[in-house]
């Protein structure tokens, strides 16, 4: 098992400018989101792509909002087969001047290939790695999320610090060995799960949960600790002998 210890935190969801977004990049995935949820994710990122028809829901949250507000947020790359991206969102962008990229590979998806974008990106620079954050990837249809859960889970090879966040909820995986995460009350809800996605099985022990383990097997074939709730002023502690994925409920804001 991994000896070192990990700590997370969720600053990127305070919309706070104060929050420094130099080492970060959003990718904006074709699923629904908040002008709230959107506006503080874009504001504590640096650089930002849509995954094809990624850009329509972020031109129609912006036009619904204020159609001025559009030229605004304009993305630094729109990148995917572009079989979603509707032409007059890709008419839009093109005559801002925002780079379009066409990419037929049929063996990788359009988050990935955005991925990649962010890869060449820190070739380029000979900059060190950017933390991602995934708009997106956790709702919807159910194969588009077994993906998200499936390449999040491949990419902790190769990625120190990859999320993925919906209005509802937000998630990322936790590789084996000991994780501490700052639980920030005034941003994440109740509810929390540690899910063994991806393994044969996982031995946990947390702490700072309603209902803690302590050496305790979870599988699929077994126990998941699904809807496990976090106690107000506590940090969490998680240990596992395997990667699981960790999730967490969102507050609602305005």
């Amino acid at each position: 098992m991994d000896n070192v210890s990990h700590h997370w935190n969720v600053d990127f969801l305070r919309h706070d400018p104060t929050v420094s977004s130099k080492k970060r990049v959003l990718i904006i995935l074709n699923q629904p989101f908040s002008f709230s949820l959107f506006q503080r994710l874009w504001d504590s990122t640096c650089w930002h792509c849509c995954a094809d028809g990624g850009a329509n829901r972020l031109l129609d949250v912006l036009m619904q909002q204020d159609e001025n507000l559009a030229s605004s947020y304009l993305p630094d790359l729109i990148k995917g087969d572009l079989d979603s991206l509707r032409a007059d969102v890709h008419e839009y962008y093109a005559a801002k001047g925002v780079p379009v990229v066409k990419d037929q590979d049929q063996y990788s998806t359009d988050l990935m290939k955005c991925v990649s974008a962010v890869t060449e990106k820190e070739e380029n620079e000979g900059a060190e790695q950017y933390e991602i954050v995934i708009l997106g990837g956790l709702a919807g249809r159910l194969d588009q999320t077994i993906h998200t859960l499936s390449y999040l889970h491949k990419l902790r090879k190769v990625r120190d610090r990859v999320y993925a966040v919906t209005d509802d909820n937000l998630g990322w995986v936790l590789d084996s060995g000991e994780h501490h995460i700052e639980i920030d009350h005034t941003i994440l809800g109740l509810t929390c799960g540690l899910l063994p996605v991806g393994i044969d099985c996982t031995i946990l022990s947390t702490s700072g949960l309603q209902w803690n383990l302590t050496d305790h097997p979870s599988s699929f074939d077994g126990t998941v600790s699904t809807s496990n709730h976090l106690v107000p002023g506590n940090n969490v502690w998680i240990k596992t002998s395997k990667p699981i994925w960790w999730t967490v409920e969102l507050r609602k804001t305005d």
